[in-house]
Order: structure tokens, then sequence, then C-alpha cells
């Protein structure tokens, strides 16, 4: 008897399956220390972050980005703020720019999707830092 499935055996081994695409940022998230959420939707080509919400006590007429070290952009508020973008696909995350309103930081983002935990790695030249959401709702 032949095998027929000799050469479809051969062609798998020969090329194995190329990665697949890294599973969607798309939802909300919920920062690892509490004081947000997070929303990532597409935008442009690729994806994009901004903070939906605080869920932390803020002062009258809002949070503002009072450590943005662009002078013009500290009275803007933090509520509604996107804080990522240009995220595209790399290997099985995601890369792209991110901004801290926290410390008036940009950095580059490296995000990786886990089941309902999102790991996100921030670099400033070669000091990072990484943090782990939540997926919510």
């Amino acid at each position: 008897m032949v095998c027929r499935f000799g050469g479809a055996l051969a062609a798998f081994v020969a090329f194995p399956a190329l990665a697949s695409p890294p599973a969607s940022l798309a939802g909300r998230w919920k920062t690892d220390d509490g004081k947000g959420i997070v929303a990532m939707a597409p935008c442009g080509g690729g994806m994009c972050g901004r903070i939906e919400r605080l869920l932390i006590e803020e002062p009258p007429g809002g949070q503002r980005d009072v450590r943005n070290p662009d002078a013009d952009k500290r009275g803007r508020k933090v509520e509604g703020l996107q804080i990522y973008w240009n995220l595209v696909q790399t290997g099985d995350g995601w890369k792209g720019q991110g901004y801290s309103p926290e410390d008036g930081r940009y950095y580059t983002a490296h995000l990786r999707v886990n089941g309902d935990r999102l790991t996100m790695k921030g670099c400033v030249s070669i000091f990072c830092r990484t943090v782990t959401w939540s997926r919510i709702g």
C-alpha cells in the first residue's frame, strides 16, 4: 500500500507553520495600579489607546497633564487622552509609541496579550519598566 500522505508530511516538516498573529489588543484594560481604564481600538493602520476613565479622585475640573514636557499641553485633561499610537503587530506582540501622563515621558511600547492580561514594557533609552493590566468588560 502506497502512503499518499508522505508528501504532505514532508512539506509540513520542511516548512514549519508561520507564527500566528498576536492576540487582539482591542478592548478595555484596567491599569495595574487601579488608577484608570484604557480603551484600545483600531486607528489608522494599527491600534491606539486612550484613557477612557480615571478611577481616582480628581481635582475640581479634572486631572490635567501637568507633567507634559510641552508647556502648551499641560492644561489638557488626562481623561480622554491618547496615550498609545502607531501600535503595529510584531511577532507575537505589538510595538509602537506611548506616553505616561504620570511622569510626562514618551517611550517605545512593547505589548503582549495573554488571555485577559496585557503585559506592557515601556522603554526610554535603555531603561525599561513592565506592567500587567487586566481586561475588563
